[in-house]
């Protein structure tokens, strides 16, 4: 007795549409995303920071037309979950900038 395989031919088509759909968008993102690069003077400034959150605007940087304000935080936390631990180091720098234009 033959198998009857054309109930399963719409859920198929819908499968492939969806993996063929699901493969161009990544190669897409792919293609368009940057590697990026990993900066070790960064990476030591991030080293540096004190635990918590800072925010200043330094004198050096301000102006008439230009306003600066720099921010800083880092939060380092140890978590044990099943016997196992981890250790979660989140850090940012970020600054923010405003000049006046003509």
């Amino acid at each position: 007795m033959p198998l009857p395989l054309a109930p399963l031919l719409p859920l198929a088509l819908r499968l492939g549409a969806v993996a063929t759909t699901t493969y161009a968008i990544s190669r897409w993102v792919r293609a368009r995303t940057h590697p990026g690069r990993t900066d070790q003077r960064a990476e030591d400034a991030l080293d540096d920071l004190g635990e918590g959150l800072t925010a200043h605007k330094p004198l050096d940087r301000a102006g008439e037309s230009v306003s600066q304000t720099n921010t800083s935080g880092r939060v380092v936390r140890v978590i044990t979950l099943g016997g196992r631990r981890f250790e979660v180091d989140a850090a940012f720098i970020a600054r923010f900038r405003v000049r006046k234009g003509d």
